[in-house]
């Protein structure tokens, strides 16, 4: 099944989705949860099955019907991000300490804000005012379901609630004018997610799930999740030692090749594109371009 959060009378709802995408029932009736994030950080197994009986007799889902905010609109954390991931994306962008020959030894880790998260179909800002040279990242994102700290590789999937799409966006100016990546990739407005997280049981694991980025109708990203250098196992397990992970929290799994900034010259993003994320058995995450 699948969880998203709609905007239904000025506020947020949270509603679960049957796998097919024709059903869906409000975790509010069901369980008074307010927030997906509320319902996250009281999940149980049990509560899964009782929502599958309620989707087998929910209303109709039509979602060109709904507004879809960030299905989690505020993490409960900075969101955690991974920098060159895929092989690819780390040899059209090579200039990076830590790598050695072309190879990454360690994960990259960074933190971003996303206070709050924007959904689908939301107006992106380039930040004309300050020269913006506002690029894209479609990237595959972990929920964490339950509280652990010091997760061994094996245990990894069972701290995973399920799956969204994150568009990682940067202004590269600035990333490139500081020496930490948190300043370019922190602008406000500059995280969106969605529009759905699909829980875990729908997806097989590790999942190798195609993902791509289209500009304007052209296609500038095109990947598969099973190209990750570090898997998901790895990144649990690995990013937990010594910090406890929590309910909500997200992870950016990293960007494949074919951001703005690898091109020669770059393709940085102009007011009225239209830039869609999309992620295999997730769904797409749109967003405009605006000044």
């Amino acid at each position: 099944m699948y969880f998203a959060t709609i905007t239904k009378d000025g506020q947020n709802c949270p509603i679960a989705v049957s796998a097919d995408k024709e059903r869906y029932c409000s975790l509010i009736d069901l369980f008074g949860c307010n927030s997906l994030l509320e319902f996250i950080c009281s999940y149980s197994e049990n509560q899964l099955h009782l929502i599958s009986q309620h989707l087998q007799a929910g209303l109709p889902f039509s979602p060109q019907e709904f507004t879809f905010a960030a299905p989690i609109p505020y993490p409960p954390r900075n969101a955690f991000c991974l920098g060159k991931n895929y092989r690819d994306h780390l040899e059209e962008i090579p200039m990076l300490a830590g790598a050695q020959d072309g190879i990454i030894t360690h994960p990259i880790y960074f933190t971003k804000l996303a206070y709050p998260a924007l959904g689908n179909l939301a107006a992106v800002s380039r930040y004309a005012k300050y020269s913006g040279k506002l690029d894209y990242e479609t990237e595959l994102t972990v929920v964490i379901a339950k509280q652990g700290r010091d997760i061994a590789q094996e245990q990894a999937a069972d701290y995973i609630f399920g799956y969204t799409i994150c568009n990682d966006w940067s202004m590269r100016n600035f990333q490139a004018q500081h020496s930490q990546w948190f300043k370019g990739k922190s602008f406000d407005g500059h995280l969106t997610m969605g529009p759905y997280i699909a829980h875990k049981s729908i997806i097989d694991y590790p999942p190798k799930l195609d993902l791509q980025t289209i500009v304007n109708g052209e296609v500038r990203q095109s990947s598969n999740t099973a190209n990750l250098i570090f898997s998901i196992d790895y990144i649990i397990s690995d990013l937990s030692k010594g910090i406890t992970l929590y309910p909500g929290d997200i992870i950016l799994t990293g960007t494949c090749k074919g951001v703005g900034l690898g091109s020669t010259p770059p393709k940085y993003l102009n007011t009225g594109d239209k830039v869609t994320s999309k992620i295999e058995k997730i769904g797409q995450l749109t967003s405009f371009i605006v000044d």
